[in-house]
């Protein structure tokens, strides 16, 4: 394989294949490695995502995250209608549970009218139950345009793509050292050595260490939170027909315990967000003891923790307690019950957060003279993975 290349993407999960595939649709020809550790692409969050198609309704009208899930939304359902990739516009409700809730409700609701969305609805309890029948809630949104996919499916595809246009994709290469000069960056890996011209980290969990060593000054440190799911046993089906949020808490970046229809059958409950003992630490005791160390030094995990530490005990409670994990879906479902749930899976979610404790909500992307960082792409990414391409690669595109 040739060793110089005009760009090099370190990560093969789907912030990283859009963005090569969006760089060889957008300059044929050039020579593009994309480097993956794992043995197999999309092995981390976009393989163990639960595969919602986010409409935006969440987001702070102007973010980056809200302008990327809009256009990333319409340029991912063009793409699967064209390579006859698999998807469902089911809808989803949000639920509010109780009178506290409705302020924020009203807000969502706000925001999924100014960021754009078609057909939300707010509804009544009544209504909530015609869609939903097993559901609790006083009040909720309709919210038809969320769908539900295969993102594994879809990062296959990126990857044939990216292939058939000329770029190289190499698995199980770990990048081991990132040495810039005044012309290349020189790329190790654990099984070679490749100069490019410029370099886009991808690296999703390990963001932040490989920006360092890009010269990149950051400020940031990825915490790894692990979000365990629950499945669904078949009997137990008819409870959920589609997808069923509650509000979330505006203090925190994640959606609280969901339901929600698989696209290739199944219905799973959760997540949870305990924080992972492993940047890749997907059971339970998975420790990694110097990447917890970093962690529980960082000061802005410290403030985060001396802040929120009740609702993070009661996270890792649930995390060990099937009966509170149960407790927590019966406020939107009271019928549910222990018996109805067998062990699902879990992901792990690479959250930024800063110096001074704030768990950073949006996108975020770093540039120096080498390398291009995207060093925060939690949800809704994988929607918005064609979007956050086209910004990227325009970036790259410009230094060409």
């Amino acid at each position: 394989m040739a060793k110089n290349h005009d760009v090099i993407v370190i990560g093969g999960g789907i912030v990283g294949l859009a963005t090569a595939m969006q760089l060889t649709n957008k300059k044929p020809g050039i020579k593009l490695l994309l480097l993956e550790k794992e043995t197999a692409i999309s092995s981390h969050q976009t393989g163990n995502n639960s595969g919602v198609i986010h409409s935006g309704i969440y987001y702070k009208p102007g973010s980056l995250k809200a302008t990327n899930c809009r256009k990333g939304y319409d340029l991912l359902l063009d793409f699967c209608d064209k390579e006859n990739i698999k998807y469902e516009l089911c809808g989803k409700v949000i639920v509010a549970t109780d009178e506290h809730q409705l302020q924020s409700l009203d807000t969502l609701f706000e925001r999924g009218n100014l960021n754009g969305l078609k057909g939300i609805k707010m509804i009544s309890e009544k209504e909530l139950h015609e869609i939903e029948p097993h559901v609790h809630g006083i009040k909720g949104i309709s919210v038809p345009e969320t769908g539900i996919i295969d993102y594994k499916e879809v990062s296959l595809k990126y990857a044939e793509n990216i292939q058939k246009a000329g770029g190289i994709i190499q698995t199980g290469e770990k990048v081991l050292h990132i040495k810039p000069s005044k012309n290349h960056v020189t790329v190790e890996t654990n099984k070679g050595s490749y100069e490019t011209k410029l370099l886009v980290n991808c690296a999703g969990l390990y963001s932040d260490k490989v920006a360092k060593m890009t010269g990149q000054d950051i400020d940031i440190k990825i915490i790894p939170f692990r979000g365990e799911y629950f499945k669904l046993k078949k009997e137990s089906h008819y409870l959920v027909k589609n997808l069923i949020y509650p509000v979330p808490d505006p203090a925190f970046p994640f959606l609280g315990v969901h339901f929600t229809r698989m696209v290739n059958g199944g219905i799973e409950a959760g997540p949870n967000a305990v924080l992972a003992f492993a940047r890749e630490g997907y059971k339970k005791l998975q420790i990694n003891l110097p990447e917890l160390t970093e962690t529980l030094m960082w000061p802005g995990f410290q403030k985060v923790a001396a802040k929120y530490w009740s609702t993070g005990f009661g996270e890792m409670y649930r995390s060990f307690s099937k009966s509170a994990f149960t407790k927590a879906l019966q406020k939107l479902i009271p019928e549910i019950q222990k018996s109805d749930l067998e062990e699902g899976g879990a992901g792990i979610r690479a959250q930024a957060c800063d110096r001074n404790g704030g768990l950073i909500d949006d996108f975020l992307i770093y540039e120096n003279e080498h390398a291009v960082n995207v060093c925060n792409a939690p949800s809704p990414a994988a929607t918005s993975s064609l979007a956050i391409g086209d910004t990227v690669s325009d970036l790259i595109l410009k230094r060409f």
